[in-house]
């Protein structure tokens, strides 16, 4: 089995609600028929409106819902089927194979098929800077970067998908998709972000910890940050 993830564009005559409920529905069937298993959608909806101030688009427009699923065979062939469906109902399509780790299994709020998490998924797309070899990059972001993540942050999941290929002609070669949950109050409260309620010294802390480990493996200008809601289908 491999694991794909389409970040996912609607169409630009489309409004979000009709959009989104193809994605849930008809096309999440078509993609179960068609092989796909532990299917996950990520919508930018209505109900992480107050984490609008987390998203970041340096690198260009955001998607406005991710998908993910397993297959078994990523090879174009076999998942041109996908991709059909997919491009069917999408302005645009990008989609990736990636290598899932996961250094942090949502045991706070256990992800209910066909309902929404609790709180909200922060997804986080990374390139890698020129300035670091492939090996560097992985070097510093898993073996270094992953304790401070799970340190300095109120995250209670936490998936790092490394991505091995990009499988859609334009998309974008991002070297990473990085999913982390975090309760709804770190939505609006930076001090809940990073697990300091309340503690001014704390915060401030985790705060240069964590973006002083950020700058050793991501360049700002060619990151994206996407807040969604998650729903395991």
């Amino acid at each position: 089995m491999q694991k794909v993830i389409y970040l996912l564009w609607q169409p630009g005559q489309d409004t979000f609600e009709p959009f989104a409920s193809q994605l849930s529905g008809p096309l999440a069937d078509r993609l179960r028929t068609l092989g796909a298993q532990d299917l996950q959608l990520n919508l930018a909806d209505a109900d992480v409106a107050a984490a609008d101030g987390l998203r970041q688009e340096q690198a260009g427009p955001l998607p406005q819902a991710v998908l993910s699923f397993w297959l078994d065979s990523a090879v174009a062939e076999f998942r041109r089927p996908f991709d059909e469906a997919l491009q069917a109902i999408c302005a645009r399509i990008a989609g990736y194979l990636v290598c899932e780790s996961v250094p942090i299994r949502n045991t706070r709020f256990p992800a209910v098929p066909g309902q929404r998490t609790q709180g909200f998924s922060q997804l986080a797309l990374l390139q890698r800077p020129t300035r670091l070899t492939h090996e560097a990059w992985l070097e510093v972001w898993q073996n270094h970067h992953t304790r401070v993540a799970i340190d300095t942050q109120d995250n209670f999941q936490y998936v790092q998908n490394l991505v091995v290929q990009v499988l859609t002609p334009g998309a974008t070669p991002l070297a990473a998709i990085v999913e982390e949950c975090f309760p709804s109050a770190a939505m609006f409260d930076p001090q809940a972000f990073f697990d300091a309620p309340g503690d001014e010294e704390k915060f401030q802390r985790n705060l240069a910890l964590m973006m002083d480990s950020c700058q050793r493996f991501i360049d700002f200008d060619q990151l994206g940050v996407l807040p969604t809601s998650q729903y395991p289908l």
